[in-house]
């Protein structure tokens, strides 16, 4: 009974501790993924939210992995955390209470052990710490390589660039080994440092408690010092495991700390571009778009990308843009879509100042195709069917035909056996560059905007399909205003109004027959890319 007793007591024991770690573990589980899933959707949101001005502050591949490398870090502390930081100060409180009183010559030497303890991990700490921000950038750097070389990988074998690509790679793969090897050899110090220390106390002891034993004199006093000998050194020894179990915490807190500075990083940055929550003023016209002496310059640049630009497009209107690269053709409509806010001057849509729309009612009167289409994973109806609209159900198939008609994308749409439901792949790379350009225009159009933005959309259109489409656009859309930025000057030649940009100043504005009368810089371009007869 005498050993039975106390024997039930500690299985029951043991048997509770399993569970309350089952259940801590669950719980930790639990809230990890969950702050995880949270600080990932804001991270998400944030960056969804960032006009294009505010993303180039960080490369894509870095904002690939602060979503998902350091958030994983972080859940990671977290599971393990909760744990840990529960269990071993218990464990120790408990066992110091326990060997309080049981010497001063023991206490001094776990009071050494422990503080040789803390010496050591502040050491290690302070070694790998700035090597894991390191490592975290050189990760940045390496996902950076690989997604140039998967993007680019047409371009890699066209030109045998192999080699160079993997002499590129390799640089960034072992500068990043090398770093990960000199933080991973520094913390592989940290567990036999600790099994020195507690072997070394576990000595101390002993060596401690003989000491004493020999210089007892009475046989009572010795059996004593024996017996809390035997009790110190098995309590010195919880106090050192709980500082065991806390140095796994050590162990991943460098990586944990660079990761979570890395997304406050980007939890940090306020979007530039700031709307109005509602409309603040009632729009009285309807596709009306007036630039008012509007000047624009880049962050940190010393001259600006758009120099006093004035213009005014009525409903129904084409205005094109037209200029060499770099002229800032693009800008405006980056300025009129408030990718960019201007640095002076007014743009006006619809009468109302663009700054005093919400971002849900100036986007829903604008249609912006981009110079480079970006189509999503899905289908064919999803890509055009894409975003809100303002509409209360999904499109009807025959306006997004109707819509596929006018880009003049129904011919190779409907010869598909899955016409609407055909799939669109990753990038829409299972389609050829004319035909995501012209589905990209369809997106656009079965919106029914005010305004139709084209930023060189046509490029990859044949002549033949650019003049169908500009002339289903006139038809089906006469309403509907257009602004063109173009490279071909077949392409604006009917436009109600061409602006002529160089270096971002206007240096000419008229139709097509008084420019190129009149305008050197527009000549130079019409000349370069077709005939007197065929100009005239």
């Amino acid at each position: 009974m005498d050993i039975l007793s106390p024997g039930s007591k500690m299985l029951a024991l043991s048997i509770l501790s399993m569970l309350s770690a089952i259940v801590v573990g669950y719980f930790a589980a639990q809230v990890a993924s969950g702050f995880s899933a949270r600080i990932r959707s804001k991270v998400f949101n944030r960056v969804s939210d960032y006009s294009t001005e505010d993303i180039s502050q960080f490369s894509i591949p870095s904002l690939l992995t602060r979503t998902t490398n350091d958030i994983t870090q972080i859940q990671t502390f977290i599971a393990m955390g909760m744990q840990v930081t529960i269990k071993a100060p218990i464990t120790a409180v408990w066992a110091i209470t326990k060997i309080a009183n049981k010497g001063w010559q023991w206490t001094t030497a776990t009071g050494i052990a422990v503080a040789i303890l803390i010496v050591v991990l502040t050491i290690i700490l302070t070694l790998v710490q700035p090597r894991f921000k390191k490592v975290q950038k050189l990760t940045d750097k390496l996902n950076q390589t690989v997604r140039e070389n998967l993007s680019g990988l047409r371009v890699v074998h066209a030109f045998n660039a192999e080699k160079f690509q993997n002499q590129k790679f390799d640089k960034a793969n072992k500068n990043l080994t090398t770093t990960n090897l000199f933080a991973n050899r520094v913390l592989a110090m940290m567990n036999p440092l600790m099994t020195l220390i507690s072997n070394g106390l576990t000595l101390a002891v002993y060596a401690i408690g003989a000491v004493l034993i020999e210089n007892a004199t009475m046989g009572a006093a010795r059996l004593t010092l024996f017996s809390n000998m035997i009790v110190f050194s098995s309590y010195a020894m919880q106090i050192i495991t709980a500082f065991l179990l806390l140095s796994i915490i050590f162990v991943i807190l460098p990586r944990v700390t660079v990761s979570a500075s890395r997304i406050n990083q980007v939890l940090s940055v306020e979007p530039g571009i700031h709307y109005a929550k509602q409309t603040q003023q009632t729009p009285t016209l309807t596709g009306t778009i007036e630039f008012k002496d509007v000047s624009f310059k880049f962050k940190d640049a010393e001259a600006s990308a758009i120099d006093h630009l004035s213009f005014k497009a009525e409903p129904g209107q084409t205005v094109a843009f037209i200029g060499s690269t770099g002229s800032g053709k693009s800008t405006v409509l980056n300025l009129l879509s408030r990718q960019y806010d201007i640095t002076s001057g007014q743009i006006l849509v619809d009468g109302v100042d663009i700054r005093n729309y919400s971002q849900s009612d100036l986007n829903n009167r604008l249609g912006y195709i981009p110079q480079k289409a970006v189509l999503f994973s899905g289908t064919i109806r999803s890509n055009i069917d894409f975003g809100e609209t303002g509409q209360t159900s999904q499109m009807n198939d025959q306006k997004i035909i109707n819509a596929l008609k006018t880009a003049q994308a129904w011919e190779f749409v409907g010869s598909n056996e899955q016409q609407l439901d055909a799939p669109v792949a990753q990038h829409g790379d299972n389609f050829s560059g004319g035909q995501k350009q012209r589905l990209a225009i369809a997106r656009a159009i079965a919106r029914d905007p005010e305004v139709l933005m084209f930023d060189d959309s046509f490029s990859a259109l044949d002549y033949a399909t650019d003049r169908k489409l500009r002339d289903a656009l006139k038809q089906n859309h006469r309403r509907t205003t257009k602004l063109i930025v173009a490279q071909r000057i077949s392409t604006i030649m009917d436009a109600d109004e061409i602006v002529v940009l160089d270096s971002g100043k206007v240096v000419g504005q008229g139709t097509h027959q008084q420019l190129l009368k009149d305008n050197r810089v527009y000549q130079e371009i019409a000349y370069s890319q077709l005939s007197k007869e065929e100009l005239a």
